[in-house]
């Protein structure tokens, strides 16, 4: 019965985005009924489906009857489950950020249920074509939303970041292409027995291996093909700087595990060793050098999505590194890194709406005029700096042991300078907050300004309560990882074997 429901996962949004056109031409105020709707089904069926998933052991179904390697094959593991309700939970709650940031119209929230369905649809399929399919299927709404603030810094975000996706997404399909013609397959349980059979070091499999790799890279935002990030996070809507920066490039790291395990499998590093070292090499320095661009930004937004940059690079190196613990801490880092960094850019969002501060120095007096924003931003922050027991401390944690185990001590070196530096650019933010005295957008809060500057007085209590959540979900997130560990260990074991 599980089985046959997983294309669920990917038929609910899609038909949830056809209801929004429709009741958006009886209601205004149907578009976002119907939104809430689909997303609140969508989390409940992810959820009880995902925890089939991790307790009976993987789930696949055939579309159409048409059975693998020829048919398009949709999987649920214990990995695949935590994401795909990582996507409609998060949707879900920033929805509720959304309706308050009031973008209107049915376009907008027609595509948000297909960024859902790309999202949805790239965290289960089994198939590497249906991946670049789902890829551009969530690239072509978030280009729109990017874009739906109206304005010509959005517009200009979203060109930029449609050439990079679009540049990324052909990148993948072309190493797609090579993989098809040395395997006749595009099955991914199939593709890792062919690879292996075609020989991991012929130049059709290699090039295959490094054309998907860069173009999924390009997708996670990892230095140097980042730069589409920051411009799309800090002028898009606050609504969808918060749901893109906590799902988008978090499902293409996922896309990038995924194949990196399932596809080409370890056996692939241990015959092609330059292409781990490749990566490993890579993925520190997206970490050192996103972390030294976050510390010289003053927008706040700004600084966020470099922040992201280096947080992904941590990801991507747990993934190199192969052992049962970085990979571990790349998957708990993931999640964790999208629920701490979804939740700081909703609170950077209300600031903004609030007092019109968007710097660092604007942040100053925050604290005391708006005390449990304050408070639990900094709990985001201490969070994402890796301070215990929050989840952001048992990824690093998990992923420098690994390092260490691996003989790999230089990747621990970076973790801990990049904790150093994240730490730096955070703490500025919370002194700002908390010490400096009252900048003048936070006078003006005081006075009464934000009723000037058209925003409420007080932050929106079901904004302010998605927020404390985020922080709350950290900490638990951080105590309850061995218990997730458990929970994962069959499907990390089965990737590495």
């Amino acid at each position: 019965m599980s089985d046959t429901l997983v294309p669920l996962l990917v038929a609910v949004p899609l038909l949830g985005a056809l209801l929004t056109v429709a009741s958006g031409l009886v209601t205004e105020r149907g578009p976002p009924a119907v939104a809430a709707g689909v997303l609140t089904v969508q989390t409940a069926l992810a959820a009880w489906i995902g925890s089939r998933a991790i307790a009976d052991g993987p789930l696949s179904n055939e579309v159409g009857g048409f059975v693998a390697p020829y048919g398009i094959e949709l999987v649920v593991d214990g990995l695949s489950a935590v994401v795909v309700v990582l996507v409609a939970a998060v949707s879900l709650v920033v929805l509720v950020y959304t309706v308050r940031d009031d973008p209107g119209g049915a376009a907008f929230y027609t595509e948000y249920l297909l960024l859902v369905t790309g999202l949805s649809g790239m965290s289960v399929t089994g198939d590497v074509f249906n991946l670049y399919v789902f890829l551009e299927i969530s690239g072509l709404a978030t280009y729109a939303l990017v874009a739906s603030a109206g304005d010509g810094r959005s517009a200009v975000a979203a060109l930029k970041y449609l050439l990079f996706g679009t540049v990324a997404a052909s990148l993948y399909l072309l190493g797609v292409g090579y993989a098809l013609v040395a395997t006749g397959t595009l099955n991914m349980a199939d593709l890792s027995v062919e690879l292996a059979q075609a020989g991991y070091d012929s130049p059709l499999v290699l090039a295959s291996f490094g054309f998907i790799v860069v173009g999924l890279a390009t997708k996670t935002a990892l230095f140097p093909l980042h730069t589409w990030q920051p411009d799309a996070y800090n002028d898009a809507p606050d609504s969808v700087s918060a749901l893109i920066a906590a799902l988008v490039s978090t499902v293409a790291a996922y896309a990038l595990l995924r194949i990196l395990y399932t596809v080409y499998t370890p056996a692939f590093f241990e015959a092609v060793p330059v292409a781990r070292d490749a990566l490993v090499v890579f993925a520190c320095v997206s970490i050192v050098v996103g972390s030294v661009l976050a510390v010289a930004q003053s927008e706040v937004k700004r600084m966020l999505a470099y922040s992201s940059v280096s947080q992904y690079g941590l990801v991507v190196v747990g993934l190199a590194i192969g052992t049962p613990a970085a990979v571990f801490g790349a998957i708990v880092h993931l999640v964790g890194h999208a629920i701490m960094k979804g939740g700081l850019f909703v609170a950077a969002g209300t600031i903004d709406d609030l007092t019109g501060a968007t710097t660092a120095e604007e942040y100053a007096g925050l604290a005391g005029r708006f005390p449990v924003l304050g408070g639990a931003s900094a709990a985001l922050m201490l969070a994402m700096v890796g301070v215990p027991p929050a989840v952001g401390f048992a990824g690093k944690w998990y992923i420098a042991l690994g390092a260490v185990r691996a003989g790999t001590w230089p990747v621990a070196v970076v973790i801990f300078a990049s904790t150093l530096l994240t730490l730096a650019y955070f703490a500025i933010l919370v002194e700002r907050m908390f010490v400096a005295p009252a900048s003048a957008s936070m006078q003006a809060a005081t006075d009464g300004g934000s009723e000037r500057l058209g925003g409420p007085a007080t932050p929106p209590r079901g904004v302010l309560a998605l927020i404390i959540g985020a922080a709350v979900v950290a900490l638990i997130l951080g105590l309850a990882v061995t218990d997730l560990q458990t929970a994962l260990q069959p499907t990390i074991d089965s990737l590495l074997s």
